[in-house]
């Protein structure tokens, strides 16, 4: 894969720090976006504009996909003007949270055509993308995994979950319905110790030097919640999206969620007050709002 060009449709807050990745690791790499603003950055930092995801299918063997749900995915690649309509693709490797349904649509369409499929959610935020340092999950027949592997070391962590398509999503899914439901039930305890006249990083403190710790209280509470920034980086609108899937998903397989469907209620009030491009931290403004009391930092 040495001196092949990569395609990147999708660059929004995802997107463009992965495929900056791509450009600082020496890879060159063309992009497509709908937002003129987008592209015209990343052209800036050295990329190639493509006017459709077909010209970027038709210009790279392996196309990136970063894109916010599963119709847009499904368009993107399947419609036209999509990647399906591509001259040179061969691989298409999906970074979405789209549900294993939709992979599984996306797939067995690409695969008519000769293009492979590659399942490859991402999980670990702006943070993860801009440092190289997400989880990347993928299913995929394993050769293809194996002649991928060394560029997707370029975003982060590789996982390979399985040959077929839907399983990495299934792990996302999973991944994600537990760092919402951390958000959730934090929110609840910090916003009662805080009532109760506890210091909320003192609260802190101890609970993550103790067995309630997760990743709300360890990352999310201090950057976003204290400081009353709610600017952790994942909007409530994609959070919703992907807790409905997991639902969804485990409904189809005779799981029950009955933790999990409630923690998908408090993202549905969560996007009806804030807003779908909220951030998804602002769950915990919902509980404030109900209690009265704000969680932020005293000093």
């Amino acid at each position: 894969m040495e001196g092949e060009i990569f395609g990147f449709v999708g660059v929004g807050k995802m997107g463009t720090p992965m495929s900056t990745r791509l450009l600082a690791a020496g890879k060159k790499v063309c992009v497509y976006d709908r937002d003129e603003q987008a592209i015209a950055g990343m052209v800036k930092a050295g990329a190639q504009r493509s006017a459709s995801a077909a010209a970027v299918a038709s210009t790279a063997e392996t196309v990136f996909l970063s894109l916010p749900n599963p119709a847009i995915v499904e368009s993107v690649a399947l419609g036209k003007l999509g990647v399906i309509e591509g001259t040179k693709v061969k691989r298409v490797v999906d970074f979405s949270t789209i549900g294993p349904r939709t992979a599984g649509i996306v797939a067995k369409a690409l695969g008519e055509r000769g293009i492979a499929y590659v399942d490859a959610p991402v999980s670990g935020g702006l943070a993860g993308a801009r440092n190289g340092t997400l989880a990347v999950m993928v299913s995929c027949p394993k050769p293809i995994y194996t002649e991928l592997e060394p560029v997707l070391k370029t975003f982060g962590k590789v996982f390979h979950l399985g040959e077929s398509a839907g399983q990495a999503q299934t792990m996302k899914l999973a991944n994600n319905l537990l760092a919402a439901a951390a958000l959730a039930v934090s929110s609840e305890a910090m916003v009662m110790g805080v009532k109760a006249g506890l210091d909320p990083k003192v609260m802190l403190d101890v609970i993550n030097a103790g067995s309630g710790r997760n990743s709300a209280t360890q990352d999310k509470f201090p950057r976003s919640v204290l400081p009353g920034t709610f600017d952790f980086g994942f909007a409530t609108g994609l959070s919703y999206k992907d807790v409905r899937l997991c639902i969804d998903e485990a409904e189809s397989l005779g799981v029950p969620m009955v933790v999990g469907a409630a923690v998908r209620q408090m993202l549905a009030v969560t996007n009806a007050l804030y807003g779908a491009d909220s951030d998804f931290t602002s769950i915990c403004r919902v509980v404030e709002t109900w209690a009265g009391v704000e969680v932020r930092s005293r000093s």
